[in-house]
C-alpha cells in the first residue's frame, strides 16, 4: 500500500474479511445481543465490500474510518480503553488503524513531532521476518523467528520508556500471485542457512511474490524496568572506563528504573586494607559520599546510621529528607556533605561480594523523598548485577596494578620473557606430578654486553648546596623570631639559643657534614619548636611572625624544602624525559633485532642491554645485529643529550649531564638473581665487567685530576684496539649526521682497582635546539643560547 514504502515480499491490503467471517458465525448465535451486533457490522460489509476485498490507499482509509471504527469497536472496548496498550495495524508498519486511549495518551506525552516505530528490525531482517511468516502460515512450516519487539517512546519528564509488542495474526491471510515461486525442503534448507544473505531471500521470494490481506493487533505493555535491566546488565559488559559517555548512560538507566528523571549516580570504592573510601579511578564517576576529597576514613563520611547498615547488617540505608535528618543530628557531617551538594533524598547501598564489601552505590536526588524504603526495595533486582561487575572489575585493576608494578620496577623483558614461560611450565609440570618443584635460576650464555648512562653532573654537590641553603633559610627566620624575643623579654636562655643558631649558620654555610642536617632538625625539634609555642601564647605579635616562619616550612617534612624541592624536581624532571626517551627508542630498537633491555633511575638514566643467540631462541644471530646496536646506542645517546638541553632551560635547578657508553669486547653470561629479581653477569672473570660498570664514570684522564665524563661530551670506554677502530667508524659516521663534532680525543684512564689499561674516546656532541636558527650546535653554543 502507499504507507508502506520498503521492500516487502507481501504485497499488503488492509482488509478485514476475517472479521466478517467470524460476525457471520456470530449472527446464528443464540445470544441475542451477540447476533445483534454481529448483524449491524454486516450491514457494514454489504455496504462497503471494498473493507473486505481490501483496502491500499490512503485516500480510501480516511473516507472508511467510521465504518472501520465500529468494526473494530469489539476488539478496542470502552470499558479497557484506559487500561489496555493497543493498536490495529500492519505487519511491522507504523499505520495505525486504530488504538486505545492509553496509547494515544502515551503518544501524545512523548511529543507533537514523536512518531512511535520499531526499534529493534532492520530493513534486511524485516524482509525476512515477511518471508517467514509466509513459510509459517502458506506453507505449514515452523520457522521461529520469534524475538522481542518494542517501541521506545520517552514520557513527559524525558524518561525513555520500553513497550514489548505481542501481535496476534487471526485476522490475516496470505494469497499467492504469479510472481511467487514454489518453496521445495531444500530450498526451505538453503533459506535456514541464509539469514544474512537477503539476496537469498528476495530470489525465492520476491518482492509483493504474496498477497497479505488482513489487520494484525499488537497488545504492548510497559517493559521499561526489564529491558532496563537487560541494559544494565549489557553496559556492566562492555564497560570501558575510557568511555566518556557511559555514566551518563548508566544514569538514564537507573531513572527508568526508578522512574525518576532527576536521580544521580555514585560509586566508592572500599579499601579494606587502610579502612576508607576512595573514588573509583575511572572517568566522570562521582562520589556523593566523598563529594571533593579523594579518601576518607570509613566513619568520618558515613553517620551512625548508614555506617551500622553498611557495616553491620549488610543493608542499605535510605535518607527520604536530608533536610530533616541533619535538624536531627546537626553535628553530622554526612547530612552537612549531601545538603551541600544540593541532595535532598538518598539510597546509600552495599557492593558486597565473597563476604566483603567492595564498594558502596550511591543513588541521590534533589528532591525529598523521591528516594525511599520503598523504591529501594527496586536495588534487589539490580545488585547482583552490579556486584558481580565489581568483582570483575576488582580483578581487573588488580591485573592492571600487578603489570604495573612489573613495568615500573621488576618486569621481565619480552626479550626473555619465553625462556621464563619455559620454566614456569617446567615447574608446574613438576608440582601436578607431585615431583620435587623448585624455580631454576635463568641462564643466558654468550649474550654481548651494551651499557650507557646520561649522568647528572656533580649531583652530589648540586644537593649538598640545596641542602645548605635551605638550613641556612630556615635558621635565619628562627634566629629573626629570636631576636624580637630578646627584644622583647630579655632572658639569658634566648641569648644562649641565639649563640647556637649563629653556631649552625657558620656551619653550614662553610661545610656541611654527614650529621650536620640531623644535628639541627633535633635541635629545632627539642628547643627551638616548645619555645615558639610558649612565646606564640606570650606575644602576640610575636604568633604573627612564628605562623609565617611555619607557612614557609613543607608540610609533609616540617622543614624549608624550598631549594631541595628544586633539585628533586628537576632530578626527576630529567629521570622521566630520559627514560620515556630511551623507552620509546628502544621499541624501534627490538624491532631491528630482539635482545634484552632494561634500564633505572638513579641521578640520571642508565641502562643495560644483551645480545646474542640465546636470547632470541632462534638460531639467526650474526655479529652485525651487535654491531648495528651499537650505532643505535650511540645515536640515541646524542638524541637524549638533545632532549636533555631543550628542557634545561624550564627546569627550577639548573644541572648539567655527562653522557658514556662502555664496550666490553667479550662474550658473556647473565643469570637472572631470584633473590634481587634482576639480572646480573654469572663468573668471575664477567664479573670485571661489573667493577668496570660501577666505578668508570668517576675516573680521571691519566696523568690529571680531569674526570673522564664531561658535559658536552660523549665518552666512549674501551679496552681493546679492535673496539676503537670500530667506534671511530661509527663516529666518522654520526659525524656526517651532524650528531658528533669534530672535536675526537682519544684518551687514556687511570688504573681502577683490579682493572689496567682503560682507554676512551671523547668527541663533542652537536645539538640541534631550533632548527629556523642555526643548523646544529656545540656545547659553548648551546649555552650562551639558553644563557
Amino acid at each position: 500500500m502507499e504507507t508502506f514504502d520498503q521492500d516487502f515480499p507481501m504485497d499488503i491490503w488492509i482488509s478485514f474479511s476475517s472479521f466478517f467471517d467470524r460476525y457471520r458465525e456470530f449472527a446464528k448465535s443464540d445470544n441475542l445481543l451477540l447476533r445483534e451486533r454481529a448483524l449491524k457490522i454486516l450491514e457494514i460489509a454489504e455496504a462497503h465490500p471494498t473493507l473486505e476485498t481490501g483496502l491500499q490507499s490512503k485516500k480510501e482509509l480516511d473516507e472508511l474510518m467510521p465504518q472501520i471504527d465500529l468494526v473494530l469497536e469489539d476488539l478496542f472496548s470502552e470499558i479497557l480503553q484506559k487500561n489496555e496498550i493497543k493498536i490495529a495495524t500492519i505487519p511491522f508498519g507504523n499505520l495505525v488503524l486504530q488504538s486505545t486511549q492509553r496509547f494515544r495518551n502515551i503518544v501524545k506525552a512523548a511529543g507533537e513531532t514523536f512518531t512511535p516505530a520499531i526499534t529493534n528490525l532492520e530493513e534486511d531482517q524485516y524482509y525476512i521476518m515477511g518471508c517467514s511468516i509466509i513459510l509459517n502460515h502458506y506453507y505449514g512450516y515452523s520457522i521461529d523467528f520469534k524475538r522481542p519487539f518494542h517501541y521506545n517512546i520517552p514520557d513527559a519528564s524525558g524518561i525513555m520508556r520500553y513497550y514489548r509488542i505481542l501481535y496476534n495474526a487471526d485476522f490475516v491471510q496470505i494469497e499467492k500471485t504469479d510472481l511467487a515461486l514454489d518453496i521445495t525442503d531444500d530450498e526451505v534448507g538453503e533459506l535456514l542457512d541464509s539469514f544474512e544473505d537477503i539476496t537469498v531471500w528476495k530470489k525465492y521470494f520476491p518482492p509483493k511474490s504474496y498477497v497479505f490481506k488482513g489487520v494484525v493487533i499488537a497488545n504492548m505493555f510497559d517493559a521499561t524496568t526489564d529491558v532496563s535491566l537487560s541494559e544494565f546488565k549489557t553496559s556492566l559488559l562492555q564497560y570501558d572506563k575510557t568511555q566518556s559517555n557511559f555514566i551518563e548512560r548508566f544514569q538514564g538507566i537507573f531513572r527508568a528504573i526508578f522512574n525518576l528523571p532527576e536521580i544521580r549516580i555514585g560509586f566508592s570504592n572500599y579499601n579494606e586494607e587502610d579502612q576508607v573510601f576512595e573514588r573509583v579511578p575511572f572517568k566522570d564517576i562521582d562520589s556523593y559520599i566523598l563529594n571533593d576529597r579523594f579518601s576518607e576514613e570509613c566513619k568520618e563520611a558515613l553517620c551512625c546510621g548508614s555506617y551500622e547498615n553498611l557495616f553491620g547488617k549488610s543493608t542499605y540505608f535510605t535518607i527520604s529528607d536530608v533536610e530533616k535528618y541533619k535538624a536531627m543530628m546537626p553535628d553530622e557531617k554526612f547530612y552537612q556533605n549531601l545538603e551541600h551538594q544540593g541532595i535532598q533524598s538518598a539510597i546509600i547501598a552495599p557492593i558486597e561480594g565473597e563476604g566483603k564489601l567492595l564498594g558502596v552505590l550511591e543513588i541521590v536526588s534533589p528532591n525529598k523523598r523521591e528516594l525511599n524504603s520503598i523504591n529501594a526495595h527496586k536495588l534487589q533486582d539490580v545488585m547482583p548485577y552490579l556486584v558481580d561487575s565489581v568483582l570483575r572489575s576488582k580483578v581487573k585493576s588488580e591485573n592492571e596494578l600487578e603489570l604495573i608494578i612489573q613495568e615500573e620496577c621488576t618486569s621481565i623483558h619480552g626479550s626473555v620473557y619465553w625462556k621464563f614461560r619455559q620454566e614456569a611450565k617446567r615447574f608446574m609440570r613438576a608440582k601436578v606430578e607431585g615431583m620435587p618443584a623448585s624455580f631454576r635460576e635463568i641462564v643466558f650464555d654468550n649474550v654481548y654486553p651494551l651499557y650507557g648512562q646520561i649522568d647528572i653532573k656533580g649531583s652530589s654537590e648540586a644537593r649538598n648546596a640545596a641542602i645548605q641553603k635551605d638550613l641556612k633559610l630556615q635558621l635565619t627566620e628562627i634566629s629573626k623570631i629570636l631576636d624580637r624575643g630578646i627584644e622583647s623579654d630579655c632572658l639569658p636562655i634566648y641569648e644562649q639559643l641565639k649563640f647556637r643558631i649563629d653556631k649552625f649558620i657558620d656551619e653550614v654555610t662553610n661545610q656541611l657534614e654527614v650529621d650536620s642536617e640531623q644535628k639541627i632538625l633535633s635541635f629545632i625539634k627539642k628547643d627551638i619548636i616548645p619555645l615558639f609555642e610558649h612565646l606564640k601564647k606570650k606575644y602576640s605579635d610575636l604568633e604573627i611572625l612564628i605562623n609565617q616562619y611555619y607557612d614557609q616550612l613543607d608540610v609533609e617534612f616540617k622543614m624549608v624544602y624550598k631549594h631541595r624541592k628544586n633539585y628533586d624536581e628537576s632530578v626527576m624532571l630529567i629521570n622521566k624525559k630520559m627514560a620515556d626517551l630511551l623507552d620509546a627508542k628502544q621499541i624501534e630498537a627490538q624491532q631491528l633485532y630482539p635482545h634484552y633491555f632494561e634500564r633505572f633511575k638513579t641521578d640520571g638514566v642508565e641502562h643495560n642491554m644483551y645480545i646474542g643467540e640465546s636470547i632470541t631462541k632462534e638460531d639467526s644471530f650474526n655479529k652485525i645485529y651487535l654491531k648495528n646496536l651499537r650505532l643505535w646506542q650511540l645515536q640515541v645517546m646524542c638524541e637524549m643529550e638533545n632532549a636533555y638541553y631543550q628542557l634545561k632551560q624550564d627546569l627550577p635547578a639548573k644541572l648539567d649531564v655527562a653522557s658514556m657508553i662502555l664496550v666490553f669486547n667479550s662474550s658473556l653470561s647473565v643469570r637472572f638473581r631470584m633473590d634481587e629479581k634482576r639480572f646480573d653477569v654469572d663468573g668471575t672473570y664477567n664479573a670485571r665487567y661489573e667493577v668496570v660498570k660501577k666505578r668508570v664514570d668517576k675516573a680521571n684522564i691519566k696523568g690529571t685530576e680531569e674526570r673522564i665524563t664531561k658535559e658536552g661530551k660523549l665518552t666512549i670506554v674501551y679496552s681493546q684496539r679492535s673496539d676503537e677502530l670500530e667506534y671511530l667508524r661509527y663516529v666518522k659516521f654520526l659525524q656526517s649526521k651532524k650528531y658528533l663534532g669534530k672535536e675526537v680525543e682519544i684518551l687514556e684512564l687511570e688504573d681502577l682497582q683490579g682493572v689496567t689499561g682503560l682507554k676512551a674516546l671523547r668527541i663533542n656532541i652537536l645539538y640541534h635546539p631550533d632548527k629556523t636558527k642555526k643548523e646544529f650546535y656545540n656545547y659553548e653554543d648551546l649555552m650562551k643560547e639558553l644563557a
